[in-house]
């Protein structure tokens, strides 16, 4: 095996695929970390609907980036990308062998590719927005955005006003859109990385375990968890954290905007949504090994693409 501490593995994959438990086996062969690439585990009483790992998994090998923000905060692709460089050096200083896990690909992306360097928040900028935004309405400022930079209006969703502010407070400060800004992408990833994307080859297949999986959540107790948040008062669904799959279906039930039938089926459906676009995702994605979850021999094959 290479050097550990030149070398990073990433596990990829649309959730439900097995990316947990191959990472979990890996721990068996290796000295792994594992460091979450996902954007939903960031939170912390966010447990059944994001599927996080159990004590018990996360006992096998050490885990990072999980269980460490409120809710009502937001983290984007650049934190994630400082946090986790900064994990990998002192994991490896430990002579370990850091393992990414997860299925938030932007996050990955900006991993290896690079973010580019955009001015820091300004909260006068930003109280200025969101004034505007309290008179005139969100829809009405993306449109301003569209006329400005309609690349980033085309990426960011009408009803996410946080990415809105955030792409005119950029404008507003430097002149420039974020579109022009993101051209130069800065330093890339500094080590040699594996690369795998695991999801089972039917797509069938992986339909019928987002269903298990959804409905064995809401077994678990996911209902009370989303209860807790939504009596807290201070969250709400322009949140990232409200916006994660499941946890969006689950606060229009408890908001009393849709049945609990029809929360069930939106939640399966969105969680089917995410998985396509994460598939997407990886079928563009270069030097990637594809590995079968329902395959025999899966750890075998992996320990030795990584040797």
């Amino acid at each position: 095996m290479q050097q550990l501490e030149t070398q990073a593995i990433f596990i990829m994959g649309p959730t439900a695929s097995g990316k947990t438990a191959l990472a979990l086996e890996l721990a068996k062969h290796f000295p792994i970390e594992i460091i979450s690439v996902d954007s939903a585990l960031v939170y912390k009483g966010m447990d059944i609907g994001s599927a996080k790992p159990t004590a018990e998994e996360q006992a096998v090998a050490p885990h990072h980036l999980i269980d460490f923000l409120d809710p009502a905060e937001s983290y984007s692709a650049a934190d994630f990308r400082k946090d986790a460089l900064k994990l990998i050096e002192q994991i490896h200083g430990r002579n370990k062998l850091p393992v990414l896990v997860g299925g938030t690909m932007l996050y990955f992306k900006a991993l290896l590719e690079g973010l580019s360097e955009l001015p820091a928040a300004d909260e006068k900028v930003r109280a200025e927005l969101a004034a505007e935004a309290d008179k005139v309405g969100w829809q009405v400022m993306h449109q301003q955005l569209a006329e400005i930079d309609p690349v980033a209006a085309e990426r960011i969703h009408p009803n996410d006003p946080q990415r809105i502010n955030r792409a005119l407070e950029v404008y507003r400060i430097s002149g420039k859109t974020m579109t022009e800004l993101t051209e130069d992408k800065g330093q890339a990833f500094p080590y040699k990385v594996t690369q795998f994307a695991i999801a089972p080859n039917s797509r069938e297949v992986l339909h019928q375990r987002i269903e298990h999986r959804f409905k064995l959540m809401l077994q678990q107790g996911f209902e009370q968890e989303v209860i807790k948040m939504f009596e807290r008062g201070d969250l709400h669904e322009d949140l990232p954290s409200i916006r994660c799959v499941g946890y969006r279906q689950m606060w229009d039930y408890l908001a009393k905007k849709i049945e609990y039938d029809e929360m069930v089926f939106r939640g399966t459906v969105a969680t089917r949504q995410l998985a396509k676009r994460q598939m997407t995702w990886l079928r563009n994605w270069p030097q990637i090994n594809w590995l079968d979850s329902e395959q025999s021999g899966l750890i075998e094959k992996t320990i030795s693409l990584i040797n």
